[in-house]
């Protein structure tokens, strides 16, 4: 008899992006290691992204679970549909770019809906789901998050059945980017602070997804704490040739922080230096893109480089990885941004295309990048060194030599980390 696992999670397909796919993946692979996983999510859910094509990848043998939500964000909607979508997918202006309505709906997202928006989904849950685990003998439960309220639901069944739980952290919790920007006051930080300590302290194991947010929690709770990044997974799609155009791509969103004005100046450079290079290269965005990083390019002469498609598929999104000469990977310059590894990255290293990566100094993509000789990496103070790399990734096109020789991959392959994951839920 195979063990049954639990999993609460809010995103689910046809959710797009990479919070679905962790999931998705491992419920494909944990039968293979003597494991039956049952899905548990929100039967009316708030998307801001959708992607249909991942309801294919949902295995036809597993069981899921849904239960009504009733989220705050269509009241939101009532005030200012644009604006509500915006910030429920992390599109958050700048403060001196808010308008008092986005003022408004921060502030009290922030202090009203303690840990998140989707609070109201969490006593529902644990009336339903008590009867059920108990019914069909579920010997461990895991919440994932964000939303980190779905860590809640597993510390009230852990303190009302005793079952086993995992709690997978995706992201940290109250040192997240985006918790700057929602105004939180003194007294919320405290009640996200408290209720992170419980969790933390109650959770039979935490993973998480990234050295960082490991060192983090070893401050704060002395439960075993184990690292299981993202990962790529094989798949069937295939492209003819690369792109004829110098094209650099970024696959995802780049909100208001997130915005390389470092490399936009450069580029400008080259353009305005190398005849070339400016006839060859090609910006493409793929993703959600503000209109802060939008003003930031125009301002540097690219406007007439760039090309934003904005969401695609995921298939869609695996060819303009393996099309591109180049992949461009940035994160905010930013301690706490260390921690951020984008689900993206794993299958960026499979693509056979080049990376080119801007961050903070020692993050862990930083690590991951070098170790894998996937591409390079770059901080923010760095410009002439990026300049000089660009160049070199150009001269390299010109001359039909651009590639990749990638090693170390296999660990980061979905079927490793879900032997690695069932390890933890199979441990007595």
């Amino acid at each position: 008899m195979k063990n049954k696992v639990l999993i609460i999670t809010y995103y689910w397909p046809p959710a797009g992006g990479p919070g679905v796919q962790r999931w998705l993946k491992f419920v494909k692979y944990l039968p293979e290691f003597g494991i039956e996983p049952i899905v548990y999510c929100p039967e009316n859910p708030n998307y801001p992204i959708m992607d249909e094509s991942l309801v294919n990848d949902i295995p036809n043998t597993i069981t899921i679970l849904k239960q009504p939500i009733n989220e705050p964000y269509g009241l939101a909607r009532l005030f200012s549909k644009g604006r509500s979508k915006k910030i429920s997918s992390g599109v958050i202006p700048k403060a001196k770019k808010q308008s008092l309505i986005e003022k408004t709906m921060l502030y009290i997202r922030g202090n009203y809906f303690i840990p998140d928006a989707r609070k109201n989904w969490v006593q529902p849950s644990v009336s339903f789901l008590s009867d059920y685990i108990q019914k069909h003998k579920i010997e461990t439960i895991i919440t994932t998050g964000p939303p980190h309220s779905l860590h809640l639901i597993g510390l009230q069944l852990k303190a009302r059945l005793g079952a086993k739980w995992l709690a997978d952290f995706r992201d940290p919790w109250t040192t997240i980017g985006y918790h700057k920007n929602l105004k939180l006051t003194d007294a919320s930080k405290a009640k996200h602070t408290d209720l992170e300590q419980k969790v933390l302290n109650a959770a039979d194991e935490i993973i998480v997804t990234s050295n960082h947010t490991k060192n983090e929690f070893q401050t704060k709770t002395k439960q075993p704490i184990s690292v299981i990044t993202n990962g790529y997974d094989s798949h069937s799609v295939r492209v003819e040739r690369k792109d004829e155009k110098f094209t650099l791509s970024h696959i995802g969103s780049l909100l208001s922080e997130r915005n390389p004005v470092v490399l936009w100046e450069t580029l400008s450079e080259l353009i305005e230096e190398n005849d070339a290079f400016s006839e060859a290269f090609k910006l493409q965005l793929i993703g959600v893109v503000s209109d802060d990083v939008t003003e930031s390019i125009h301002k540097n002469g690219l406007k007439n480089h760039v090309n934003v498609l904005g969401y695609v598929s995921h298939d869609e999104a695996l060819k303009f990885q393996m099309q591109s000469q180049l992949l461009l990977l940035i994160e905010i310059d930013s301690e706490d941004t260390k921690a951020i590894i984008a689900g993206k990255v794993f299958e960026y290293l499979v693509s056979e295309t080049p990376i080119l990566a801007i961050g903070p100094k020692d993050s862990d993509v930083e690590q991951i990048i070098k170790s894998t000789n996937t591409g390079t990496y770059f901080n923010y103070k760095q410009k002439p060194e990026l300049k000089v790399q660009l160049l070199s990734y150009f001269e390299a096109y010109q001359n039909n030599t651009l590639e990749v020789n990638a090693v170390g991959l296999q660990p980061y392959s979905r079927k490793a980390l879900t032997q690695k994951l069932s390890a933890i839920i199979l441990k007595r």
